[in-house]
């Protein structure tokens, strides 16, 4: 199974979603950055279940430990271990589907695959797996900013058909924080709480678009041809449970215009440094940084797992009815941004390493 992300900052996530817990371990991390477990709950809080009426009702509080790798407060240099422990697992709602597969879930592909799987909550395949993403995001946000002033926000764009207006230029993580549900507009922020919680009683679920915005981007950062930067964070934010697309700058509105309408001309600023006028690029050019904004936008579809009656089989062929039982989300979006500023985070602070050294960097 492909477990690990990344070339010289790597992770490896573990774990089960009713197993005993789930983790990371994070191999390549600077020695002497100060970091605690206080600062990377920040981040587990936003992402964990239980956290308001629009998402799931399971109740975890996903307090992490750091078990290896950090000494006095700073890390050695040596892989750190991050683990947070199940405390609220049900796994009793899962037996139906132990022989039922769910729609669109990865039931059937994982048994196609192993021919066995844990079934209750979905094992690895649940959304659970992502803490180890958080926790070592958490990490890379905290380099990026001490060494390039890097910084990362994320926030629900759109759910089914209402669309915020947001300026990812200025949006501040305080205006994402306002909410709920994580959208910085906040007359749009309400209709879309209303409609999470009406689908919600329905038993039926929602997608919709997370935006990110990384700010301070040192130029040069991605490689040519197939480690593109684009290419790299499509990886990383595709990887995440849910996800059905990827765009960034224009993304596919670009198509609808011109060549001369979509470039970004140059101009040099105050300080003779080359700039873009427009962004339309998303900061990244020919798979490299180029110093503006990077602005990425990620789909996500509906939660796979609904509470009203589908139309399914069993693993022993049988055609059957699944009302799915359990505790789920009715939208992903709210929890699904500390995911995707990550991802985002992971991709960003490895291309890093590998373009000023991994050693050096805390001293750049």
């Amino acid at each position: 199974m492909g477990n690990t992300f990344g070339h010289l900052f790597r992770i490896t996530t573990f774990g089960e979603s009713h197993g005993g817990g789930v983790g990371v371990t994070i191999d390549g991390c600077p020695p002497q950055l100060e970091i605690s477990e206080e600062e990377i709950q920040v981040d587990l809080d936003r992402r964990r279940p239980g956290q308001s009426k629009i998402t799931t009702p399971r109740r975890e509080t996903d307090t992490c430990e750091i078990i290896s790798g950090v000494f006095e407060g700073k890390t050695l240099g040596t892989p750190i271990s991050i683990l947070v422990r199940n405390k609220d697992a049900r796994s009793q709602d899962y037996n139906e589907m132990a022989v039922k597969y769910r729609p669109s879930h990865a039931d059937a592909t994982y048994d196609a695959k192993y021919g066995f799987r844990n079934w209750q909550g979905g094992g690895r395949s649940s959304a659970r797996e992502t803490i180890g993403r958080v926790a070592a995001g958490a990490i890379a946000k905290k380099i990026l900013k001490q060494v390039a002033g890097v910084e990362i926000i994320g926030y629900v764009k759109r759910i089914k058909d209402l669309e915020a207006v947001v300026d990812p230029e200025t949006v501040t993580l305080e205006q994402v924080e306002s909410n709920i549900v994580r959208c910085p507009d906040t007359d749009c922020a309400e209709k879309m709480i209303d409609l999470i919680d009406e689908i919600r009683k329905e038993k039926d679920s929602l997608g919709g678009v997370v935006e990110c915005v990384a700010r301070s981007v040192p130029r040069g950062l991605g490689d040519p041809v197939f480690d593109k930067l684009e290419a790299e964070l499509a990886k990383g934010v595709m990887s995440l449970p849910a996800s059905k697309g990827f765009e960034i700058g224009s993304g596919f509105a670009g198509t609808t215009m011109t060549g001369s309408e979509h470039n970004d001309e140059f101009y040099l600023d105050e300080q003779g440094e080359t700039r873009t006028r427009t962004n339309r690029s998303g900061g990244v050019q020919g798979g490299i940084s180029n110093g503006e904004n990077i602005v990425i936008r990620v789909a996500f579809k509906p939660t796979a797992t609904v509470g009203k009656e589908q139309r399914t089989v069993t693993k022993d062929g049988e055609e059957t009815i699944l009302a799915a039982k359990g505790r789920h989300d009715p939208c992903v979006l709210s929890r699904a941004v500390p995911m995707v500023e990550a991802m985002v985070a992971l991709v960003l602070c490895d291309r890093l390493l590998c373009q000023y050294g991994q050693c050096k960097v805390l001293s750049v």
